[in-house]
């Protein structure tokens, strides 16, 4: 038997001007990092965020960010390997962060579904919660910001982030929580991210939350190769698709994509602190 053919790289639908990628894992895509930044700024993209999740990866970013143009870093440990933030990984991610390419702590936070998934592979929330708070003193050490992943841990995370100090930004990536909870972070001042599942035909609560996010509140991502916006779901994602996450959050909010695009921008620049 044959095995199955892998579906081709989509392409956008529209070359949009001035997008950004707010997160991204340029070294988990498929292709070179370099070819993949060609094909985004094809698309219009001039300015990406790439995400180290563990040691391996934030090594990686950095090398894009120092190397290639519009390609910014953010590096941390994941909640679901946080019990590999020992005394090395913490002296290392801290020069790591010190590093001028390196924009953000993150991805870091807390997640349920995993531990429930996975037991045996994932990190305990108890540990979880503990590499979250030295990652948040490490984001608030070094004046950077602070980029959330939250999994099935909305009660949690509200908790730590709400008895912890405050960063100069708190990003929840992959925004993909209920309405109260995107008002009560909004109303924190955290900004929300929003990737391709905002464009899935299911998640109309989603596309309220997006639409209802402070103009200054908001940014949209790949999380690239994950995420796949419609209409290539089940295709490898990349940040040469973001214009897919933009058209369908210009539409619900009621905006032009290019306008929705300098917003972005400027959210961008302020958040990451270029």
């Amino acid at each position: 038997m044959s095995k199955k053919k892998p579906r081709p790289i989509p392409v956008p639908a529209a070359t949009i001007p001035g997008l950004i990628d707010a997160h991204t894992h340029l070294a988990s895509c498929a292709g070179e990092p370099a070819a993949l930044v060609a094909r985004a700024v094809a698309a219009g993209v001039d300015k990406l965020c790439t995400v180290g999740d563990g040691l391996a990866e934030a090594r990686m970013a950095l090398e894009s960010a120092r190397e290639l143009e519009g390609v910014f870093a953010a590096c941390a440990i994941h909640p679901t390997r946080a019990g590999q933030l020992d005394a090395a990984a913490r002296a290392e991610l801290t020069g790591m962060v010190a590093d001028p390419a390196c924009v953000a702590v993150g991805e870091t936070g807390l997640d349920t579904y995993w531990i429930t998934h996975d037991p045996e592979g994932t990190a305990d929330l108890e540990t979880q919660e503990e590499a979250l708070r030295w990652h948040i003193d490490l984001a608030v050490s070094a004046g950077k910001a602070l980029m959330i992943h939250n999994r099935e841990a909305d009660a949690e995370l509200l908790r730590v982030l709400a008895d912890s100090p405050t960063p100069v930004h708190t990003i929840l990536h992959c925004f993909s929580s209920p309405l109260d909870v995107a008002r009560e972070a909004t109303d924190r001042g955290y900004t929300l991210s929003f990737a391709g599942n905002v464009t899935f035909r299911r998640n109309e609560e989603l596309r309220e939350a997006a639409r209802l996010v402070p103009a200054e509140q908001i940014l949209i991502e790949t999380d690239a190769p994950y995420m796949t916006p419609e209409p290539f779901r089940g295709s490898r994602n990349e940040p040469s698709l973001i214009g897919h996450t933009a058209l369908c959050i210009a539409q619900v909010r009621g905006v032009d994509v290019e306008e929705l695009a300098g917003v972005l921008s400027r959210n961008f620049d302020r958040v990451y602190g270029l």
